[in-house]
């Protein structure tokens, strides 16, 4: 699976999902386009990989709209970018909602808008990804919004590839379990929460970053050039059980 001559835009590129996918990419010849909101994350993996980097808050309707502009047309797009606030159901707050629902949710529907489009415009063809959570399978504790974006996500994909499909552009999402990120750490460090969920994996393990990578590499490649509008599990067999 190569991409050489191919563009693809990676939001979240920064850290752990998306920074492995943008290294694994790159590694097979790929240009990528990097967004995330902290500099120094997108300046180091510049300096590693190359290609261009945007920084953008994507909580910002208005500068996420103007990243993709500045981006151009690409041959793909992953929705890596992601957010969790830990609140129970009765301790929700409105902020927490914003924030996870906006960057999970709104966000990766607007940058799949406007790629689309661009997409659309130079006669069809490409392939989105966008990550979501074996969370938006399953209900976890203090995951509420967190859940509702994932899911939401999956929908939404789903009305995405039948609607851009007869485009020639293919629609997917890979639900990872709990993958061994910055932002797992926070939510699976206490061993009295991560070991209950260990057990349940028939792979008695979490996934690491670049397992996702791999099959994100796999639904942009031509070896998926049939895969449209589904969710592939990366979750160890956790959703099987």
């Amino acid at each position: 699976m190569q991409f050489s001559g191919k563009t693809i835009i990676i939001t979240g590129a920064g850290k752990g999902i998306g920074r492995a996918t943008a290294q694994l990419l790159a590694a097979r010849g790929a240009d990528i386009i990097a967004m995330s909101r902290t500099q120094s994350d997108l300046d180091s993996l510049r300096a590693e990989i190359g290609g261009r980097s945007i920084r953008v808050d994507l909580a910002d309707v208005a500068a996420t709209r103007a990243a993709m502009v500045e981006a151009g047309t690409s041959d793909f797009l992953v929705n890596s970018a992601g957010v969790n606030v830990l609140e129970s159901v009765t301790g929700m707050t409105e902020a927490g909602y914003e924030a996870v629902l906006g960057i999970n949710l709104r966000a990766a529907l607007i940058t799949s808008q406007e790629f689309a489009r661009a997409r659309i415009a130079a006669g069809g063809g490409g392939a989105i990804v966008n990550i979501t959570s074996i969370a938006g399978h399953r209900g976890f504790q203090d995951h509420l919004c967190y859940a509702a974006s994932k899911a939401g996500l999956e929908g939404a994909s789903r009305v995405l590839a039948k609607e851009l499909g007869p485009h020639g552009i293919r629609v997917n999402c890979v639900a990872p379990t709990i993958t061994l990120t910055e932002l797992a750490a926070e939510a699976w460090s206490d061993p009295a929460k991560s070991a209950p969920m260990m057990v349940r994996h028939p792979l008695n393990r979490f996934a690491i970053a670049q397992e996702v990578a791999q099959s994100i590499a796999l639904l942009l490649s031509d070896d998926g050039r049939m895969i449209t509008g589904t969710v592939l599990p990366v979750d160890g067999g956790f959703l099987a059980v």
